[in-house]
């Protein structure tokens, strides 16, 4: 994982991704004076490297001389041997309310040289969008560009406003044409849901036959996608059209062999004001009914350092002492029984970085789910389990250290996510914890994922039961390299 920390504990800001001769680039503002935008490089995709920044604010006087915001880095279509950068920039002049799109390029995606001339910096042009200070929310928005290739086509996706409608649900994905090299003409929005006051980061894909447009929201702080058999839409949403669970923003995808790729930050914190961090990708996957879903990065098998399996994680150890609480074992299975109350039931082996996949299967209307991270008294992360419902939520729970009173005890709800249910109760799962990074899937499908580091000595990992029975099988445990957070080598 990687924030980019200086003297703040994060300044990791919007990301930006590719893969070049082996190696992954990553792209990154650098939060909070969004004065330059940073590179870092990594072999895996876990590991990485900071190396030569890649672009600076503006001198005084320019357009860009203020912030930089979004950026997006690709092939230079007219210059195969040549990479563009398309960045946003604010300027002091205009107090920053005045949005563009200015070009870097680069022969090596290491020096990069901005782009000057008539064609930049873009500015947003009317009739379809708010393009003066005057309309709407009295700035212009015209960021985190994005640019496209279809056939023979070019396109810029943008984060726009159309100039119509209630003010706060004017965002839109606008998009401009590239009719010669670097000349650009603004076209109708791609898509306008009258919905949200932005659609940022805007990230278009074709998948299989249909185009898949990916946004990121303010409102709710999630990721959205939208489809249609047409690049030019309309794109419609699926009854549950959210990609990720809140806290993770600022998707990026990257095709890769046989695979596509999906990268984000996550804002940490229970209130999603923390510092941004950059956590391992995952696998974004279609089903054949046309959603998307995402599948844990297949990289963490370079991390096993030993499995272990079956009675290597036996016998189960009750925690709380419940006298109505009892453990059945079989050759492949445990039954873990609690007619009233909790008990929690650590398995065998201790981890602090580790991968957990099995099956499970509930009985009874009771609760469920797993304790990771744990200490010896059961304060830990809990993974709670509604398979009737199709609901997960995960929470610390435990004790503040040195804290007296009410303020040594801590329930906090971290994150909350859906799933599909089975008839039958059963489902396979996976809980992945690496470093301050913490994934659940159910079936295959990644339904948690986030960053909290509150907890971070535990090494105890298990279920808890209540008011039913619960039969875990098939059990097998990978214990994980741990992370290094940056390689702060020199080269």
């Amino acid at each position: 994982m990687y924030t980019g920390r200086g003297f703040n504990r994060s300044e990791l800001g919007d990301v930006d991704i590719l893969r070049h001769d082996g190696m992954y680039h990553l792209f990154h503002l650098v939060l909070p004076n969004h004065d330059y935008i940073a590179h870092a490089v990594s072999v895996d995709g876990l590991l990485w490297r900071r190396v030569r920044n890649a672009l600076f604010i503006g001198e005084p006087g320019d357009w860009d001389d203020d912030m930089l915001w979004t950026m997006h880095v690709s092939k230079d279509p007219d210059g195969p041997a040549s990479w563009r950068m398309f960045y946003t920039g604010i300027s002091r002049r205009e107090g920053g309310r005045v949005q563009r799109i200015g070009l870097a390029r680069s022969p090596d995606l290491y020096h990069w040289e901005k782009a000057g001339g008539l064609h930049y910096p873009l500015s947003i042009e009317g009739p379809h969008y708010e393009s003066s200070t005057d309309e709407g929310r009295h700035w212009v928005s015209c960021r985190d560009p994005f640019f496209f290739i279809d056939g023979q086509d070019r396109y810029l996706l943008v984060d726009a406003r159309v100039p119509s409608g209630p003010v706060a649900r004017r965002g839109c994905v606008g998009i401009a044409r590239e009719v010669s090299p670097d000349s650009f003409i603004w076209e109708h929005p791609l898509f306008v849901p009258r919905m949200y006051d932005d659609i940022e980061v805007p990230v278009l894909s074709k998948i299989g036959d249909e185009y898949y447009l990916i946004g990121n929201i303010r409102e709710d702080i999630k990721v959205h996608y939208w489809h249609s058999p047409n690049l030019r839409g309309p794109f419609e949403a699926h009854a549950d059209n959210v990609l990720l669970p809140k806290g993770n923003y600022a998707v990026r995808l990257i095709p890769e062999e046989d695979r596509l790729l999906l990268w984000n930050f996550y804002i940490s914190g229970s209130d999603n004001s923390g510092g941004r961090i950059l956590p391992p990708p995952a696998e974004l996957k279609r089903k054949k009914d046309g959603t998307l879903y995402i599948s844990s990065y297949s990289g963490f098998d370079d991390k096993v350092q030993a499995t272990l399996e079956h009675e290597s994680l036996f016998p189960l150890q009750p925690v709380l002492g419940n006298p109505t609480a009892e453990i059945e074992e079989t050759d492949w299975s445990r039954e873990i029984r609690s007619v009233s109350g909790y008990e929690v039931c650590f398995l065998k082996p201790e981890a602090a970085d580790f991968r957990l996949r099995g099956e499970v299967c509930l009985e009874g209307l009771g609760k469920f789910g797993l304790v990771i991270r744990s200490n010896e008294e059961a304060s830990g992360y809990y993974i709670s389990l509604d398979v009737l419902n199709g609901f997960v939520q995960t929470r610390f729970w435990g004790t503040r250290d040195q804290a007296e009173l009410e303020e040594a005890f801590e329930f906090t709800d971290l994150q909350e996510s859906h799933f599909q249910v089975s008839p039958e109760r059963t489902h396979g799962m996976q809980a992945l914890a690496w470093g301050g990074y913490l994934e659940f899937s159910i079936d295959g499908i990644i339904v948690l994922r986030l960053v909290d580091t509150r907890f971070m000595k535990g090494t105890r990992l298990g279920f808890y039961v209540e008011s039913a029975v619960l039969k875990v099988s098939d059990l097998s445990l990978d214990i994980l390299d741990g992370p290094e957070e940056e390689d702060h080598g020199i080269i």
